[in-house]
């Protein structure tokens, strides 16, 4: 029989080590394709499905006339003849690349103007509530300015973007910033770490999860200032994206025309919402022992 001495030890370890194991991320393995599949995909199909269903009621039902509500088969045989004839695919190609390049500079310019408001405490206080109002401003209000100051050219939609997607991106690394132990960067000063090790392996890392919401939003705030930018910005060497496509409908009235090209601009953004930042969410989760919330 161990001595009382000998048992406290023992006990002390036995606490340790299930501590540690419950700070260890669980090693629960990947979901497979197919439930992938089932879980991300199909309860948006589902919730598509039941829209038609109401909307052909509706329809049906004939409280609109044509030219308010159209058919779901009108509006998909406008679906349909763009896929004929190729040009659905200029269309997405035209804005996506546009809200994605767009989009990769507002994360190069907000990430570090994040840090510096984070980190920089006059910095904040200076540019910290211009951040947040721009943030709440409709990026339309920016087009008229853009147009002036640019002309009616990739350069101006660019700069409706980045104004759309950086305040977002660069707030939401000040809120995961702010939200790391006070521990860590102390640990990081104490082993030597300058600013920028700091900032490359300790900030940004713990504040990842933060980051990541900030990123979904800039994303999303990009394809609304994308769409507000091609709404009005028109001009023959821009090409024709889902904006120009929503605003042909709009000018010839075509209502089928016009519910296509927002089912268009909501599937891309769903799309991406499905294929790259969920993917990118869960990982992260998963990483961090956070599996109770995928």
């Amino acid at each position: 029989m161990p001595r009382p001495d000998q048992a406290a030890p023992d006990l002390d370890e036995a606490v340790g080590a299930g501590l540690d194991r419950l700070d260890t991320p669980t090693g629960a393995r990947p979901a497979s394709l197919r439930r992938r599949f089932v879980r991300g995909f199909l309860p948006p199909l589902g919730a598509l499905v039941l829209l038609v269903v109401i909307w052909q009621i509706l329809w049906a039902a004939a409280f609109w006339p044509e030219t308010t509500l159209p058919a779901p088969l009108d509006v998909w045989a406008e679906f349909v003849s763009t896929i004929n004839d190729g040009s659905v695919f200029g269309f997405i190609w035209t804005s996506v690349h546009r809200a994605a390049l767009g989009f990769a500079a507002g994360v190069v310019i907000g990430t570090p103007l994040g840090i510096l408001v984070a980190k920089v405490r006059v910095v904040r206080a200076a540019i910290g509530p211009l951040l947040s109002g721009l943030q709440s401003l409709p990026s339309v209000a920016w087009v008229p300015a853009a147009v002036i100051w640019f002309g009616i050219n990739d350069a101006a939609i660019y700069f409706v973007v980045l104004l759309g997607s950086v305040p977002s991106i660069a707030n939401g690394l000040v809120s995961g910033i702010d939200q790391i132990p006070p521990i860590l960067p102390r640990v990081g000063k104490v082993m030597g770490a300058g600013r920028f090790a700091a900032a490359r392996h300790i900030l940004l890392p713990a504040a990842l999860p933060g980051f990541l919401a900030g990123l979904k939003q800039g994303w999303a705030f990009s394809w609304r200032s994308l769409m507000a930018a091609e709404l009005i910005a028109r001009s023959p060497s821009l090409g024709v994206g889902l904006g120009t496509y929503l605003n042909d409908g709009s000018s010839y009235n075509s209502m089928p025309k016009v519910i296509a090209a927002i089912f268009l601009i909501l599937f891309v953004g769903v799309a991406i919402e499905l294929i790259v930042f969920r993917p990118l969410e869960r990982s992260v989760l998963r990483a961090r022992g956070l599996t109770t919330s995928l």
